[in-house]
């Protein structure tokens, strides 16, 4: 699993790569903090690369969301592959992020 934050646009972008899983989530965790102080910011995931991810990612990516909303911040969803997205559909996560 790969990070990579950059500043682009007035937006911070994260783009993940590689499997989103348990082994990889604490570290990712601690990479995708920088996203908590994002007033000001809009969040941006770039998923394009992302080929799986766990109940230990989507815990992350909700916690994300959580302090972006805290902020008054929008955090958006890019890149998605199709086997990702259902499973953002089946548990209910396609009502609470915006996908591009």
């Amino acid at each position: 699993m790969t990070t990579t934050f950059i500043e682009e646009n007035n937006n911070y972008v994260m783009r993940l790569e590689g499997r989103l899983d348990t082994s990889a989530s604490s570290q990712a965790e601690r990479e995708m903090q920088v996203l908590y102080n994002c007033a000001g910011h809009d969040i941006i995931l770039d998923c394009s690369g992302l080929e799986y991810i766990s109940s230990s990612g989507l815990r992350i990516f909700l916690a994300v969301l959580k302090n972006a909303n805290k902020n008054k911040s929008k955090v958006t969803i890019t890149g998605m592959n199709d086997d990702l997205r259902q499973v953002f559909d089946e548990i209910g996560f396609t009502n609470l992020f915006h996908f591009e």
